[in-house]
Order: structure tokens, then sequence, then C-alpha cells
């Protein structure tokens, strides 16, 4: 979708609060111990029948880096141990065997992705023997969508070879920023001549899309140093490019207290550079596709936005919608049509959990009538920058404006700066509102308020 380059960014400043990324909805902070391992093993066998075909996506979290990156906001855990990355491994192994056999046999994997932490922090050689005990234990689609997370530093070439055997087509890179004193900064030294080699790697070895990652709100930023980032990104020319908005949650993520506050730039300096960066981009060719991602005009992304067939999960932005998420893994989250099933962030209590032969779950959610009409209304507003309210009444049997009456009153904010346009028949997000689509999603989050008063745990949206 296109955007206006007149943004006005004080009246965006009025919506910069806290607030989820939906990346679920009901959001992860409310998902509880009450749902069990047993919890899960039920639903896992009651969704899977004789005869079923519905495909299936799969998760593998990786948790392990050679470093910590300050700004990091992930699961993670350094090492460089090879024997505690093989235990590791072998524990995934171990989990496929306890969750595989649950799984009928005529569903077959159409998405996979691996994500950390680092899944390039492990050997050629690791890469090919979880890779392939992956491989030999489901059946792949011949177009399945296989994606990994790559972090350029000690990289190898031969690390992407064992990648794309494995059969993955898609790769993101993370680069947040190509300045010297900034990668200092945050303990991320990764020169251009790295990242360049990594992406010719990857276009030489056949991956058809390349993203790459940038963070902006980082300390010793400004406007002129970003700018020299990204016209860099762009010569690169990924087909996609995610910039994130810095989180710093220093009272969830204790390491980003080493980050020197006094450097992070100012709120106007860091809506000055988001701006910048957006004409860029737009300039470049790149069209907006939400929540902080950019792809070219041919990408699947864009595509599949264009055809209102995108989706969103806990790995973003996705074309493969409908698909029960089996994820495995230290804290890696499972996301069926009922439930969400997260497994232990503690690395001792997973273990312990497989050796019981049990459901690695820690925690998990159970969804009402009332969450699915709210997931579907805030994930169309996601991914379509619309809501089609005939689209939900049809699949709930509901009156959308009667149902949502209450929610409607909190968008009249945002259709006042000309932010949103509230139709009979349609809900759209108007010119630089799509910059602030969490805060407009937010409106329809039933426990939003209460999860503010207790405990806010979210970044900023702007």
């Amino acid at each position: 979708m296109s955007i206006t380059k007149a943004i006005d960014f004080d009246v965006l400043k009025k919506f910069n609060q806290q607030g989820p990324r939906y990346t679920s909805y009901p959001t992860a902070p409310l998902f509880s111990p009450s749902f069990t391992g047993e919890d899960f093993t039920r639903e896992i066998i009651d969704t899977n029948t004789a005869g079923d075909t519905q495909p299936l996506s799969l998760y593998f979290h990786f948790p392990f880096c050679a470093k910590l990156c300050y700004f990091c906001g992930c699961n993670m855990m350094v090492t460089h141990d090879r024997d505690r990355v093989n235990e590791y491994n072998e524990y995934l192994k171990k989990e496929i065997d306890l969750i595989r056999p649950m799984i009928s046999d005529g569903r077959s994997v159409n998405q996979m992705h691996w994500g950390g932490g680092t899944p390039s922090h492990l050997f050629p050689h690791e890469i090919r023997d979880i890779g392939g005990y992956i491989t030999s234990s489901f059946t792949f689609d011949p177009d399945v969508e296989a994606s990994v997370e790559i972090d350029p530093r000690g990289l190898t070439r031969e690390h992407m070879v064992a990648f794309r055997e494995i059969g993955f087509t898609r790769t993101s890179f993370g680069v947040q920023d190509f300045n010297p004193d900034v990668q200092e900064a945050i303990n991320r030294v990764q020169s251009e001549e790295i990242t360049r080699q990594t992406v010719a790697w990857a276009r030489e070895l056949g991956f058809n899309s390349i993203n790459l990652d940038l963070i902006y709100g980082l300390p010793y930023q400004s406007v002129e140093s970003f700018a020299d980032t990204v016209e860099k990104i762009i010569d690169i020319s990924p087909n996609r490019v995610a910039v994130f908005n810095y989180a710093h949650v220093p009272w969830l993520k204790k390491h980003q207290n080493v980050i020197p506050t006094e450097a992070i730039p100012s709120p106007d300096e860091r809506l000055a550079i988001l701006e910048m960066t957006i004409e860029k981009l737009i300039d470049a060719g790149y069209e907006y596709i939400g929540m902080d991602h950019f792809a070219k005009p041919t990408d699947e992304l864009a595509i599949a936005q264009k055809n209102n067939t995108l989706y969103r999960n806990f790995q973003g932005y996705s074309t493969r919608a409908g698909c029960d998420v089996y994820a495995m893994g230290v804290s890696a989250i499972s996301q069926f049509e009922n439930i969400y099933a997260q497994n232990q962030k503690n690395i001792n209590d997973y273990y312990a959990r497989i050796d019981r032969r049990e459901a690695a779950t820690a925690v998990g959610y159970r969804m009402t009538q009332d969450d699915h009409i709210r997931k579907e209304t805030i994930m169309q507003l996601m991914c379509n920058l619309e809501i089609d309210k005939r689209r939900v009444e049809k699949e709930f049997d509901i009156v959308f404006d009667d149902y949502f009456a209450e929610d409607l009153k909190k968008l009249d904010a945002f259709t006042r700066e000309g932010l949103l346009e509230v139709g009979p028949d349609k809900i759209s997000v108007a010119g630089s509102g799509i910059l602030i689509i969490r805060n407009i999603a937010m409106c329809f989050d039933a426990y939003l308020e209460q999860m503010m008063k207790e405990k806010p745990v979210f970044s900023k949206t702007v």
C-alpha cells in the first residue's frame, strides 16, 4: 500500500503510547499456566483426525548466540560450548518424536521457519543433522515456504549451502545500522562488507527472498547517519526491509540497562528518522506492508496484501494463512485455531518436560467466541489496513456496529485527525494512520485496558 510522505508527526505523537504488536490475539501476557501440557496434547489429538489434509506450519527455536546484542528482546542465551548446542538439538529431536506421532499423516508442511537466538550459530554439519531429522520426520509440500534467520557475523558460504540443502528459500538478516558508533554501543559490530557478502551468497545459491532488518531509535543514531545506512540497504536491494522501532524495556530485559540512555535519540529525532526512512524506501520503489515492513511490489507479501490474503502470526507477516503452527524448542509458541501454547522458557525446565515425555507447555490460552471475533477484526486491520464489516458479520453471524458499539466510539480520535475513515461497510486506515495501526487495533482489544493497569509490558507504538 502506498503511504503519504506528508506525515504529520505532531499528530502521531499524540498516539505514541505502549501497545501490543498483535502477532496474536489475545496477546501473550494473557497466556496462563492453567493451560497445561495435557491440554495441549489433547488439542493436538482432537485436531488430527483420519484423512485430515489441512496443511501445517513448523517453527523451531534455536536460542543460542555467539554474543549478546544489547538491544535484543528475544529469548536467547550466549554459548560457545558445542556440547551444549548438540544437547539442545537432541532434545529438539525428542520433542519431534513426541509430537509427530499425534499429527495425521495426511497433513503436509507448507511453511517452516527457524528463529532464535541465531539458527546460523549452528555449524554446517549441525544444520544438516537437525535439518535432515526434521525433513525426514514430516512430509513437505514441494512449494513449501521455508525461511531462516541468519546472523552474517561468523557466517561462511558453507552455512548457506547447508541451509539450502535443507530446503530454505527465504532468509532474513539482521543489520540494524551500519554506523560504527551505533554498532559499538549495541555490541553488534557487523561491517557492510560482511552483509553484502552474505546477500551475495544467498542470491548465488538460489534464495528467492531476502529480508534485511533495521532498527531506529538506537543510541547515537541521527537522521543523517541513519540515512547513510538506508541508502546502502537500498543499494543492496533486498526483497523486503523491516524497520523496527527499538523497544527499550530494561525492566523486562535487564541487559538493556547497558544501553547508554543519554545517547538514545529523542522522540522527535526518532520520528524524523522514521520519516526519512519511509521517504527513501518509498522513493526506491518499496511498498509499505504495515507494522514496520516494506516489500518490493513483486514480492509475495505485497501481492498477498493486494489480494487480501496476508496473515499475521508470531513469526510476523505471512502469506500462508490457515495453518496450525507447531512450534518446538524452548519458549516456542504453537498456534492452532482455538488455542495458543508456549513452551517452557527455562531450558532446564524444557529438558525436564521432554525427559518425562510430556508436552513442554508452560503457559497457554483457549479462545472464546468473542476472542475469535476480535481476532478476525484486528487481523484484518493489521494485514489489509481495513476492516470489512460485512465479512466479519457473515463469518460470525453478528451485526458489526451493534457488537462493537462501545469500541467504535474509541475510533473518533483517529477520524478527527484524518487517520481513519469509518463507513457503513468498511473501516479503512487513511494516510499516515498506517504508522499507528497498533493504536487503532487497540480499540478492539477487550483485555488491554485492564492489562495496562496491572502491568504495562509493551513497547511504544511510534
